[in-house]
């Protein structure tokens, strides 16, 4: 029972935050990336629009998201937690992820952004 629980306290906060819906649906549509590894190939290939990486992951997984998004001048957001960002890709943990659609890139952004 604590597993349900738990499952549809973060499906109510899906449902209410309009950013990680849009994050949900870009995902839907093959338009993302997630995970250190492919986050990273897509800011390096140039296919990446925005970044987003879990408020608790490491500092030295920040530190490195930081300084390359910088360097090849994407967007970088810091946002939620590694369970909230997964649940909303429909995986489990999520450290990092690319939106590789300008469209979307943008309005998850102001989404994301309104809601701090």
């Amino acid at each position: 029972m604590k597993y349900m629980s738990s499952w549809k306290r973060r499906w109510s906060r899906l449902k209410l935050n309009k950013g990680l819906s849009l994050l949900s649906l870009a995902t839907r549509a093959g338009k993302t990336k997630s995970g250190s590894f492919q986050t990273e190939q897509a800011v390096k290939s140039g296919l990446a629009c925005l970044v987003i990486v879990a408020e608790d992951a490491s500092e030295n997984t920040k530190k490195k998201f930081r300084n390359m998004c910088s360097f090849y001048e994407v967007p970088i957001l810091f946002y939620s937690d590694q369970d909230t960002l997964g649940h909303a890709m429909g995986k489990e943990f999520r450290t990092s992820a690319a939106v590789t659609d300008a469209g979307f890139a943008d309005e998850i952004e102001k989404q994301l952004k309104m809601e701090e």
